[in-house]
């Protein structure tokens, strides 16, 4: 895709909630060939309505953003609008990341050390039908498909109330177990990070303000049992 070529550049909105960064990125992309910014939202939110006033080619996405994180707003636009391509552009590369955006309809995952040359690459990819991932992504996604190892069976999780996922679901059930974020982290194999924003969301769609309102409200809606005694 170049403009030499007589071809359009693709226009693209940044979304990222931190300032500098997403000003650092927009920076970036206006020294690229082949790209024009033309928007750019702090929040999930503000992606979704950015792309519905400016119908982009593609959304650069961060993953962990208030009110409306990285994989709700990616399922959105690509439910409500399906011109618009989303490329992920994150700080994290683990496996609790990764296939979320993936199966919300994210065409490309990048890590925030990628370089121009490959964000236009996976930008173009994406345009053209095909996936955009970084090196680093492939192998992994490889190595998943290659050999899952040993999967244990999962353990029920009782029906989600107010909307949670199940994983949401299964970090409330270990908050009230009294675990800490590290702990859960290293039960769920993901970073205190994900579990932050897990609690995040959890705490938004019920509303709670701490974790003991959220271990009472895992005995109310009958998804933990208090302690007997």
């Amino acid at each position: 895709m170049t403009e030499g070529a007589g071809e359009r550049p693709a226009r693209v909105v940044v979304a990222d909630d931190q300032t500098v960064v997403r000003e650092g990125i927009v920076m970036l992309l206006g020294l690229l060939p082949g790209i024009e910014v033309v928007g750019a939202a702090g929040d999930g939110d503000e992606a979704v309505r950015l792309v519905a006033e400016l119908a982009p080619d593609v959304v650069l996405m961060d993953l962990r953003m208030p009110r409306c994180d990285g994989v709700e707003a990616t399922r959105r636009i690509r439910a409500e609008h399906p011109g618009t391509q989303v490329v992920v552009l994150t700080t994290y590369a683990d496996d609790d990341s990764l296939f979320p955006a993936l199966r919300a309809g994210a065409r490309g995952y990048l890590t925030k050390d990628a370089g121009g040359d490959e964000i236009v690459r996976a930008v173009q990819s994406v345009l053209c039908g095909d996936a955009g991932l970084s090196p680093s992504i492939q192998r992994r996604l490889l190595e998943r498909l290659s050999d899952p190892g040993p999967q244990p069976a999962p353990a029920a999780v009782p029906e989600a109330p107010d909307g949670l996922t199940t994983r949401e679901t299964e970090v409330l059930l270990l908050i009230a177990e009294g675990l800490s974020n590290q702990e859960i982290a290293r039960r769920l194999h993901v970073s205190t990070a994900t579990v932050k924003t897990h609690i995040n969301n959890l705490f938004a769609k019920t509303g709670l303000k701490d974790r003991a309102q959220a271990v009472r409200y895992a005995y109310a809606k009958g998804l933990a049992r208090p302690p007997a005694g």
